[in-house]
């Protein structure tokens, strides 16, 4: 019987895009909690700004690293991929998001060696366990993806739409909207993803960039303050 390498690869994708893939992301918010609870955030149209600025800051941070990880790791470039891990912590401007990439990509590091072999993975988590890298979800989604044969425009789009639903499932937790509210951002800022690959194929570590005050000034005080429905 002849079998469709699409189909698997395509499976794959959709398994390790799932929101229910236990690497921890439903457990933070993004900033999210906090820019409720001060009222930033409060109805569809300024949660759907929110989204939009979490979606460009990762983009040209964590997207513009991983395409960099991604191609070291299919050219078998180890240092390359350690490389852009160092950046991705370089330019997070807060604990709060350092740590949250760290523990995700420990977590995913540790689920991908107990789903196949993958000899890059396990060198990546022993750097990790031994502190030579910080090992960051970006750049483990990238040896990941690339390991399972998903394309670096697939792999962007996959992290991509993690981000965004990360804060869209949180939205429903502490924000006034809906799921129909959630369902039409996702749906309406597909375009802007595909804009946001674009741009960040072509580009390199100097032109990393992570200056979103409003989700960097949330994320601090939520690490300093008393809401707790999200991991901080």
């Amino acid at each position: 019987m002849n079998v469709d390498n699409n189909i698997i690869i395509l499976m794959r994708l959709l398994e390790m895009s799932d929101s229910q893939f236990p690497v921890g992301n439903f457990s933070f918010s993004n900033g999210l909690e906090t820019a409720s609870y001060s009222g930033m955030v409060n109805d569809a149209m300024t949660l759907k700004q929110y989204v939009v600025a979490a979606s460009l800051q990762s983009a040209y941070c964590d997207g513009i690293a991983s395409l960099f990880a991604y191609r070291s790791a299919l050219s078998d470039n180890y240092d390359g991929v350690l490389e852009a891990d160092e950046q991705i912590i370089m330019c997070k401007m807060n604990d709060e998001s350092r740590q949250m990439l760290m523990r995700m990509g420990k977590k995913l590091s540790e689920l991908y060696i107990r789903m196949t072999e993958c000899g890059m993975m396990n060198r990546f988590l022993g750097d990790i366990f031994s502190g030579r890298t910080s090992g960051t979800y970006p750049v483990a989604q990238a040896i990941a993806m690339c390991h399972a044969g998903i394309s670096e425009k697939e792999m962007f789009v996959s992290q991509q739409y993690g981000v965004i639903n990360m804060i869209l499932g949180a939205a429903l937790r502490c924000v006034k909207v809906s799921h129909y509210d959630t369902q039409k951002i996702l749906f309406e800022i597909s375009g802007l993803v595909a804009e946001e690959y674009e741009n960040a194929r072509k580009l390199d570590f100097e032109d990393m960039q992570s200056f979103v005050p409003c989700i960097d000034i949330m994320a601090s005080l939520h690490e300093k303050g008393n809401m707790r429905m999200f991991m901080n």
